[in-house]
């Protein structure tokens, strides 16, 4: 009779060991989503308690009674017209700049594998500069209203130049001739607003006001005329967060992988495009949002899109309405502007940041 050896201890045991990985495996990808999940409930209490403040805090120092009666239209007119025509539209403008501005800024860096990148690479701020100034030049424009239909133009052909010269340079939307195209035309719209603000004093004091980025004056008609263009962005950002996955592998690897490189592009620069463009027509040329935010992101959930484009708009606009509600509170009745207060945070932020090579890194 032959005998059939006993399964040594290493071979029984295989099939549970391969189990147990894949259990661990599991446990570690569940805790992971929990994780992120809390970060996003997280953020958005965070934008709800900055929403109320922005609501609340101003620099017409009324009290919470009254703030609320303007609410419901049942206080004074003093009241309504501070609430209903300054901190709503404040509110709203900023919360959709902020998270337009973050996910443009995830966009491109996601694009161009760069660190440093942010939506005024794409020449959109420079584009509707040059657009608000020719609109007081030419045709008189003053109004806040006529005026960002002019930058949101100006922003959309200033992108679409640099698309467009980078596409006749390289054949594909590449990342290092896009940059190099953004640079140029933006140099080159910046030497003709110069030109322009220089020789004409009206123009001048236009840009003046319009160039320091703020969300004072807007009205909701501001946002009106620009929410389609964000909306649109949005759409295409969250169509193109599986094409960003698979450059951040690299393109060869991304094209084994079944995608269209120049399809992605197209879809990424577009929704950098329509959000940058809004977003500066909104409330002007606002920056560190673009250049930060995406990095704070990943830092939090990671460098997977899917969870990093949420992330990056909910931190955006909770950035740019806190620093606008500092901005009313430093500075009396004379307010310091958003685009001021960014600056002077979001300086030494990004100085954290870069000293971080785990969040520099993409």
């Amino acid at each position: 009779m032959i005998s059939v050896p006993a399964p040594t201890p290493a071979l029984a045991s295989a099939p549970d060991a391969r189990a147990v990985d894949v259990t661990d495996a599991l446990g570690v990808h569940r805790a992971a989503v929990r994780r992120r999940v809390l970060v996003i409930v997280g953020l958005l209490v965070v934008l709800a308690a900055v929403a109320v403040a922005s609501m609340l805090l101003g620099s017409n120092r009324i009290g919470v009674d009254r703030v609320l009666d303007g609410l419901t239209r049942s206080g004074s007119s003093t009241d309504e017209a501070i609430v209903w025509g300054s901190r709503i539209p404040r509110t709203f403008i900023g919360a959709a700049v902020g998270a337009a501005l973050g996910i443009a800024g995830l966009l491109m860096q996601g694009h161009t594998r760069n660190p440093l990148a942010d939506p005024g690479l794409f020449g959109v701020s420079s584009g509707a500069g040059l657009a608000v100034v020719i609109g007081v030049y030419v045709f008189g424009v003053t109004s806040t209203g006529a005026t960002v239909w002019f930058a949101l133009a100006g922003a959309v052909v200033a992108s679409v130049v640099v698309f467009s010269v980078t596409i006749a340079g390289s054949g594909t939307a590449s990342p290092v001739p896009l940059a190099l195209a953004g640079a140029a035309v933006s140099a080159l719209l910046g030497a003709l607003t110069s030109f322009i603000v220089l020789t004409d004093q009206d123009s001048l004091d236009a840009y003046r006001l319009w160039v320091v980025g703020s969300l004072a004056a807007r009205q909701l008609d501001v946002l009106g005329a620009v929410w389609p263009f964000l909306v649109a962005g949005l759409v295409l950002a969250v169509l193109n967060v599986r094409a960003l996955d698979a450059l951040g592998l690299g393109t060869d690897l991304a094209k084994g992988l079944g995608e269209n490189i120049v399809v992605a592009r197209l879809v990424g620069l577009g929704g950098i495009t329509l959000l940058a463009a809004g977003a500066t027509a909104a409330a002007g040329p606002i920056g560190f949002v673009g250049l930060t935010v995406p990095h704070v992101a990943r830092a939090l959930v990671g460098t997977g899109h899917r969870w990093t484009l949420p992330v990056s708009a909910l931190v955006g606009a909770s950035l740019v309405l806190l620093a606008d509600v500092v901005g009313r509170l430093v500075g009396g009745f004379a307010e310091v502007e958003v685009g001021i207060v960014l600056a002077v945070i979001g300086g030494p932020v990004f100085v954290a940041v870069a000293r971080r090579r785990s969040l520099v890194s993409l």
